[in-house]
Formats: structure tokens, C-alpha cells, sequence
């Protein structure tokens, strides 16, 4: 990739009107995407932005670089053939959980699985906000929404413990109202080779307002969430509170009660039973993970496909499409 240490966030800003309603999340995951660009080193004529359907999908429009406002949840799939096509680029998939997780759920888990060097970011509102407030894969159980009067009785998806699942290689959650936080995870999504997936907790003040307000709430969030660093224990509300294992339990103690700090979980994101095991800390009484739950490393698809291409090749020469199209068998009808 080219570099262009002179860019600034503006350099990455559009023309365009920012038509997201006041006060909504996607305004901070926008401005720090913008300002974490230039530090990536990324020319703008290598960068491009995909989104399906949705309120998160108009991300393209805003972004002063190449981008697609796509198909209802297709925007996994046609971001994997463009990076297949031009392995060069930096391409970021811009999705929600009604796009991503619902018609685009096959998508979705088909591209981390695959493992294409792409970074997706999926902003989690937990209801569908451009068709006006019916309730979605995440929405927790027993909402009342438009489409929900009595509550809702769906199971919501778990998105990192899906994104784990399908195997994918790196796994993170931030939040809109964290922007340090945010771009700190922005760049390592963007360092990461493989597919990158970023859950990113995102307020709809409109049909879904405080979903998230105890971890972004000034006086809770320091019991409730949990900031996981490389080599670090699992340690919450101001440092008194950590996180030990009781063989695959995750128990909550109070380090003045008698634990040391030695006993507590250190976080390793490489391991990939720990990381289930944080992505299912998704109780009412247990803090909130955020970070890198998950790294790990594993070829890219465009990369395994080049070599194959390469190797035919060199096999077996460049090949004639001509003669591919006709074929060996021919006839005449007369």
C-alpha cells in the first residue's frame, strides 16, 4: 500500500450531509474512523467501504475514499470479491445486527470463516433503526418494540460468541461513547492479517435510547466493564474486583476479601477457550468484556487462492480462454 503521511482526518470527510439523526452513536464511530485513518498510512485510492442495509450503512457515503452502499446483507460477499480481485486494498465491511446477523447471517459467517484480510465492523444497537423500530437478532428478551408489543421471545444472538464459532481470527467489542478505546481497536483490527470482526456497541437515542447506559454511564462503568489487555489480570470496579477461573468458571472475588492478584485470570488472546468463555459473560451480574477477546493466526483466502492461480500456472502455462470456451469436443450442423 501506498502511504501518505500529509493526511488528515478532513482528507477522509465527504462532501456529503451527514444524515444520521442528533445524538446517534454512528457520529463517534465516523469521526473516530476518520481520525484513526491517517495514522494507518493508507492512500485513500486503496480504501474502500462496504455496507449492506441500515442506518450504519450510509458509512460509505460519508467517507472521503472508495465505498459501495450494496445489497441487503450482501456487503460480506461483495467485499470478498473485490479483495480477491485486488488483494492490495484495505477494504472494511460496514454492517448492523439486523444486516449482518439476520439476511446476512450466511454472509457473514462464510467471510470469517474464509478468513479474507477485511475488517468488519458491526454496530450492535440492538434494534432496527432504519425501518423504524422493530426488534432485532440482538434485541434482548422480552422488548417491546413495534413488531414486539407483547415482548420479544426470541433468544438474542450472541455476535463475538457467533464470530467465534465461524473461527474467526480476531474477535473485539468497544463502544460509540469510548472514542479512545475505539481507536485503539480500529488500528488492531487493521493490523490484524485475516478478517478482522468488531462488535461495537452503538446508542439509538431514537427507537433504543441507554441500551448500553451501564457501560457507558460515568458512575457504573467501572464495575461493569471489563478492559482486557494482552498479559494483564481480569480486574474491575477501580481494581478492586478481579475475575479468577474455577477450573472453566469465571468466578468474581474481592481482592480485599484475601485473593491476591496473583490468583486472577490473565488475559490471553490467544487462547481460544478463554475467549468463548469471555464471550459469554453477557449476565446482568458479571462485567461486560471489551478489547481483543480473540487473535490468532491462520492464511488468508486471497493469499491460498494466489498460490493455487501460481501454481496452475506455472504448471501448466498462462492457458487460452478461447479454447476453454470452445471446448475439446466440436460439431457441425448442417
Amino acid at each position: 500500500m501506498s502511504t501518505n503521511n500529509t493526511l488528515t482526518a478532513k482528507d477522509f470527510s465527504s462532501d456529503q450531509d451527514v444524515r444520521w439523526c442528533p445524538g446517534c452513536g454512528d457520529y463517534s464511530i465516523l469521526k473516530q474512523m476518520q481520525t484513526v485513518l491517517p495514522e494507518l498510512g493508507v492512500a485513500r485510492e486503496n480504501l474502500v467501504f462496504i455496507s449492506g442495509i441500515g442506518c450504519s450503512s450510509r458509512f460509505p457515503y460519508y467517507m472521503n475514499s472508495y465505498g459501495m452502499h450494496s445489497i441487503h446483507g450482501r456487503a460480506p460477499s461483495i467485499a470478498s470479491g473485490l479483495k480477491a480481485a485486488n488483494p492490495n486494498l484495505s477494504v472494511w465491511v460496514v454492517t448492523g445486527d439486523g444486516d449482518g446477523l439476520s439476511i446476512g447471517g450466511n454472509q457473514l459467517i462464510h467471510l470469517l470463516r474464509r478468513n479474507f484480510d477485511i475488517n468488519v465492523l458491526l454496530f450492535n444497537n440492538e434494534i432496527y433503526g432504519l425501518t423504524k423500530g422493530q426488534y432485532s437478532p440482538t434485541s434482548q428478551l422480552g422488548i417491546h418494540t413495534k413488531s414486539s408489543p407483547l415482548g420479544s421471545i426470541d433468544h438474542p444472538f450472541n455476535p463475538l460468541a457467533l464470530a467465534l464459532g465461524a473461527e474467526a481470527t480476531f474477535v473485539a467489542r468497544s463502544m460509540d461513547r469510548d472514542p479512545i478505546h475505539m481507536r485503539d481497536i480500529l488500528k488492531k483490527a487493521h493490523e490484524h492479517k485475516g478478517t478482522s470482526f468488531v462488535e461495537i456497541y452503538q446508542n439509538c437515542n431514537v427507537f433504543n435510547d441507554g441500551a448500553f447506559e451501564k457501560f457507558t454511564d460515568k458512575k457504573q462503568k467501572a464495575s461493569t466493564t471489563l478492559n482486557l489487555q494482552a498479559g494483564e489480570p481480569l480486574l474491575f470496579d477501580n481494581g478492586e474486583m478481579g475475575v479468577r477461573l474455577n477450573g472453566f468458571q469465571p468466578e468474581l472475588v474481592k481482592l480485599e476479601e484475601g485473593y491476591s492478584i496473583n490468583e486472577l485470570w490473565i488475559h490471553d488472546p490467544t487462547d481460544t477457550t478463554k475467549a468463548h468463555l469471555l464471550s459469554r459473560m453477557f449476565g446482568d451480574d458479571v462485567p461486560r468484556p471489551f478489547g481483543v477477546l480473540y487473535e490468532g493466526k491462520r492464511f488468508t483466502y486471497e493469499k491460498a487462492m494466489q498460490d493455487q492461480v501460481d501454481a496452475s500456472i506455472k504448471a501448466k502455462g498462462l492457458g487460452d480462454l478461447d479454447e476453454l470456451i470452445k471446448g475439446k469436443n466440436s460439431w457441425v450442423v448442417e
